[in-house]
């Protein structure tokens, strides 16, 4: 079995693992404003998010000779280490259901701000339990001004957000400056219209009419409306606000219950049988992932939350557009969740947590793919900047605080 041990191995792993748990949710987004129903998505992210860790167990976890401490995958799956496989199965559950919550929050709330909140929801929580379960093996003098850097960050993020949405209001206030649509109340911040687009359909974007509009205008935010599968027009953001701090404090659970079954701080297995390896733990994690994950899709395909259109499993089995997409985000996320436990079973889940940085991956994509920022205020660029130099400073400093794991 192969075990990250080295301090710098740790930080290489955090770091990639940063970069694909910052990604996959801008694949998820894109999709959906593409108009392909939430419940396909998660059902295709799923089976490759558990293919992920399959292919983790049976690679790094065979790797190398079975010892009585640290032995095999293999091994381990015939040992009485029930305990510990439930809080592995506790932590995917939690994390499942709030992947799955952060789902519908994009489309209200926006990629950028869910993932700053959610983030900083799991950093003040979860790292803070994980700092105490790791019986303070991380420097606090460094770790806990780095999840200083987080809130500052957070109250950032909800300026960016505030401002660019006073932006987007300005905008569709002035739409007849941009493009002639008739709106049945011209004093609502609220826009209710039918893009034509004379039958024709564009094959990249859904039912986008095929001449788009500019990025930023009151016309492209219109477009997007029409296009997307989660309507958000007419509904109050405390929606998707709701969604979020319930996903948030889903995250903030996930990793501290990963840490006790890979380290059985509470002492639940019997006598001379050896704690859960990283490998072990994040099958039995990713497989309750798994089981609820298809439960719950299956279920929201009959019958859908938000007034989404209903659906039917063969109708899923039959859609392909944006299919491998969806894959890929699944194994992005599986990997990336992989190398987070690895790191951190080397140098601490507290700095492990770093990952919560992922915003900035995310807050790029955002930019370079949806334009979220696009013809926005010079304030709201300001802020922009501010919250991602204060999430780069957070990422640093919990990286430092790294610690070893005797």
């Amino acid at each position: 079995m192969y075990l990250v041990e080295s301090k710098g191995g740790a930080i290489v792993c955090m770091l990639l693992a940063l970069f694909f748990l910052g990604t996959w949710p801008a694949i998820m987004t894109l999709l959906e404003r593409r108009g392909r129903l939430p419940q396909h998505t998660y059902l295709d992210y799923s089976i490759t998010n558990l293919l992920a860790a399959v292919i983790i167990a049976f690679s790094f976890g065979e790797i190398g000779k079975s010892t009585p401490q640290s032995p095999n995958f293999l091994t381990q799956l015939s040992q009485d280490n029930w305990p510990s496989v439930m809080f592995a199965m506790a932590g995917g559950i939690v994390l499942s259901i709030g992947n799955l919550s952060t789902q519908y929050a994009w489309a209200f709330v926006g990629l950028s701000v869910v993932e700053v909140i959610t983030s900083s929801i799991t950093v003040v929580i979860g790292t803070t339990l994980n700092y105490f379960l790791d019986d303070k093996i991380n420097k606090a003098e460094i770790l806990f001004p780095g999840v200083g850097c987080f809130l500052i960050a957070v109250c950032l993020g909800s300026a960016v957000h505030s401002s660019n949405a006073a932006d987007n209001k300005a905008k569709l206030q002035n739409l007849a400056n941009d493009y002639e649509l008739q709106t049945e109340d011209k004093d609502s911040s609220t826009i209710k219209e039918d893009f034509p687009n004379n039958g024709r359909k564009d094959l990249e974007n859904g039912n986008a009419p095929p001449e788009k509009a500019k990025a930023g205008t009151a016309a492209f935010l219109i477009e997007l409306e029409n296009r997307r599968s989660i309507k958000v027009f007419g509904k109050g953001t405390l929606i998707g606000l709701a969604i979020t701090f319930f996903a948030g404090f889903c995250f903030s659970l996930f990793s501290p219950a990963f840490n006790l079954a890979t380290n059985d701080q509470w002492h639940t297995l019997k006598k001379g049988v050896p704690k859960l390896v990283v490998y072990t733990a994040f099958f039995w994690f990713s497989v309750s992932c798994f089981v609820l994950a298809i439960i719950l899709n299956v279920t929201f395909l009959y019958w859908p939350v938000l007034n989404l259109p209903k659906s039917t499993f063969k109708a899923y089995v039959n859609d392909w557009n944006g299919r491998g997409w969806a894959l890929l985000a699944g194994l992005l996320c599986g990997f990336g969740n992989g190398l987070q436990f690895m790191g951190g079973q080397a140098a601490g889940y507290a700095a492990a947590d770093a990952v919560q940085a992922l915003p900035l991956v995310s807050t790029f994509w955002g930019i370079v793919i949806f334009k979220e920022y696009r013809k926005s205020s010079r304030r709201t660029y300001i802020l922009l900047s501010s919250m991602l130099s204060m999430f780069i400073v957070a990422v640093g400093i919990l990286m430092a605080s790294s610690g070893h794991r005797k």
